[in-house]
């Protein structure tokens, strides 16, 4: 069993309009995340993973998360599965939300494209 305690975790900026609170358990199969959105991100295009897939799950306010084809409006308490090698960014004016990746994500499998 491993424990991390908030102050205990990693704070790191992704961009003017996304804040992140790393749980890292050195776990290469998953890992934690919260993440804070207050606008578009990334900044324009699009991010990728090329191979961790993500499961979101809306912890307070509301937004939009455009893929390639479609977008989805999200609230508090909304959950959402984003697939390896989908297309996607985020609006929101004000957002919180809580993203578990497996396998474990890494900057190395992370692409923006325009």
């Amino acid at each position: 069993m491993k424990v991390i305690k908030e102050a205990d975790a990693l704070r790191r900026s992704n961009s003017d309009t996304c804040e992140v609170l790393e749980y890292s358990f050195e776990d290469k199969d998953i890992d934690l995340c919260i993440a804070t959105i207050t606008g578009r991100y990334p900044d324009k295009g699009y991010a990728l993973n090329t191979i961790s897939k993500a499961l979101i799950h809306v912890l307070d306010g509301e937004g939009k998360l455009c893929f390639s084809d479609k977008i989805i409006d999200f609230k508090k308490g909304y959950s959402i599965l984003i697939d390896c090698n989908e297309l996607y960014y985020w609006e929101a004016k004000h957002a919180v939300v809580s993203m578990t990746c497996t396998p474990a994500w890494s900057p190395e499998q992370y692409e923006s494209i325009d």
